[in-house]
C-alpha cells in the first residue's frame, strides 16, 4: 500500500463566547449520534425546552471517525434486540427523523480462524436467530465467494447476515439535529462544559467555560469526556479511551456490494467507501496494518491510500455499553461505554434517555447496563467486539 495523502483529525472548538439560555428543561451534552438522538426524541416526546451543548462542532468527535457499521451479530441478547431495532429505524430513516444517510444493507461477514472463536460465534448464532436474526454460518469457500480473493486457508469457518450494513454516522447526526432544531429545540456550537452541578442531591445546572445554565437534568453524551463530567458531580463511570486509526484508498477492483467484513481474530476490516475501500483494525500505523491486510486480502497490498484518521472508542470493562441515570444527583443520565458500537446503537439510547429525562416508562429495558453492575460485581460482557 502506498499512502498519497494522511489527514489529522482535531476537534474544532470556538475561541469566541457563545449566547447560552439561562435555563432549560433538559440540557444534553455531546453533539454526536447519542446526543442527537436524544435531543431529537426529547422533542418528540413533548420536551419544550431541550438544550444540546456541544464543544466543538456537530459529529466533530467520535461519530464522525467511526466506520459506520449497523449489524445484528451480537452475542448479548439484549444488543440483539437493540440492534433489530436499530435496524428497522435506519432502514426509514429519510421518513423519520429525515435525511440521506447513505445506508447499505450488504451484510457483516466475520471471518474465524480461532476453534473457540468459533465455537464463541455458534453460540452467538443460536441467540440471534432464536430473535428472528437471518444470520448464519458459513464454510470458508463460501466466506470467498461472498469476497472474491480472500485468502480463506486458515479459517474454521465463517458468520454473515444480510440485514447488517453501514451508513455514514455524521449524516444521521446532521438529520437527528435538524429534525430536533426545526421541532424547538437549542443547539449551540463551540459550548465547552467544564462540569455538572448540583446541591442536595439534585442537579441543579451545568457550568460552561461561557457562564451557567440552570436545569434539573442533564444528559452526558459526551464519549468518554463523559466521564470527567460525571466525576464533578461525585459519579464514577469507569470507561478508558483508546485510539483506533482508520484508512481509506483509491478506487478499487473489488467488489462492489462489499459486506463490511472483519478478520475476527487480527481485528482488521473493511467496507466499500465510495469508489474505493475504507479500511482499519487494531494497528496505530498505516505500515502496521497493511501486511495484516495484504494476508487476509492481498489485493489489498496493490491499493493506494488516500488518507485516514483516529477517533477514540470509550471502553467499558465489559465492552458493553453504560447507560442510565443515577439516584444522587438526581437529574444525571449518562450513556458512553459502547466500545465500539455507539453509532448503531444510536436510535434507540437516544429514545431511551429522552424517556428517562422526561419521567416516562422505557421502551426498552436497559437496566441491565447501568452503572451499578459494576459495583455489584455482575458485568454484563458482550463478546463480538473488535
Amino acid at each position: 500500500m502506498e499512502s498519497t495523502e494522511r489527514s489529522a483529525p482535531g476537534e474544532s472548538v470556538s475561541a469566541a463566547r457563545v449566547t447560552l439560555p439561562s435555563q432549560a428543561d433538559v440540557v444534553v451534552v455531546g453533539g454526536g449520534i447519542m446526543g442527537a438522538s436524544a435531543l431529537y426524541y426529547l422533542t418528540k416526546l413533548g420536551c419544550e425546552s431541550a438544550l444540546l451543548l456541544e464543544r466543538g462542532t456537530l459529529a466533530c468527535g467520535s461519530t464522525s471517525k467511526a466506520a459506520g457499521g449497523i449489524r445484528a451479530q451480537f452475542s448479548d441478547e439484549l444488543n440483539v434486540r437493540i440492534a433489530l431495532e436499530c435496524i428497522r429505524r435506519f432502514e426509514r430513516f429519510e421518513e423519520e427523523p429525515g435525511g440521506e444517510i447513505d445506508y447499505k444493507q450488504w451484510g457483516y461477514l466475520f471471518l474465524l480462524d480461532g476453534e473457540a472463536d468459533a465455537v464463541a460465534f455458534q453460540r452467538s448464532l443460536d441467540v440471534q436467530q432464536s430473535l428472528g436474526v437471518p444470520s448464519r454460518w458459513l464454510e470458508p469457500p463460501e466466506a470467498a465467494e461472498i469476497v472474491p480473493g480472500i485468502i480463506v486457508d486458515d479459517l474454521v469457518g465463517a458468520t454473515f447476515c444480510p440485514i447488517d450494513g453501514y451508513a455514514t454516522p455524521e449524516a444521521a447526526v446532521q438529520g437527528y439535529a435538524r429534525a430536533a432544531a426545526d421541532a424547538g429545540a437549542l443547539i449551540v456550537q463551540g459550548a465547552v462544559v467544564e462540569r455538572v452541578l448540583a446541591e442536595g442531591g439534585r442537579v441543579n445546572g451545568i457550568q460552561t467555560a461561557d457562564g451557567v445554565v440552570g436545569t434539573e437534568r442533564v444528559i452526558l453524551c459526551a464519549g468518554v469526556w463523559s466521564r470527567d463530567l460525571a466525576a464533578s458531580a461525585g459519579v464514577e463511570i469507569p470507561v478508558e479511551p483508546e485510539k483506533r486509526y482508520i484508512w481509506f484508498t483509491g478506487p478499487d477492483p473489488l467488489v462492489h456490494e462489499l459486506p463490511l467484513t472483519i478478520d475476527f481474530g487480527s481485528g482488521f476490516y473493511l467496507h466499500r467507501e465510495g469508489d474505493g475501500v475504507l479500511f482499519g483494525g487494531r494497528e496505530q500505523t498505516l505500515e502496521d496494518i497493511a501486511p495484516v491486510a495484504a494476508a487476509r486480502l492481498p489485493a489489498m497490498a496493490e491499493l493506494s491510500v488516500r488518507g485516514g484518521w483516529w477517533g477514540l472508542y470509550e471502553n467499558s470493562p465489559d465492552h458493553n455499553a453504560v447507560v442510565g441515570q443515577v439516584a444522587d444527583p438526581l437529574g444525571l443520565l449518562y450513556a458512553t461505554g459502547f466500545s465500539g458500537h455507539g453509532f448503531q446503537q444510536g436510535p434507540v439510547i437516544g429514545e431511551h434517555l429522552a424517556e428517562l429525562a422526561l419521567g416516562l416508562a422505557p421502551t426498552f429495558d436497559l437496566k441491565p447496563f447501568g452503572i451499578e453492575r459494576f459495583a455489584s460485581g455482575v458485568p454484563r460482557a458482550e463478546l463480538n467486539v473488535v
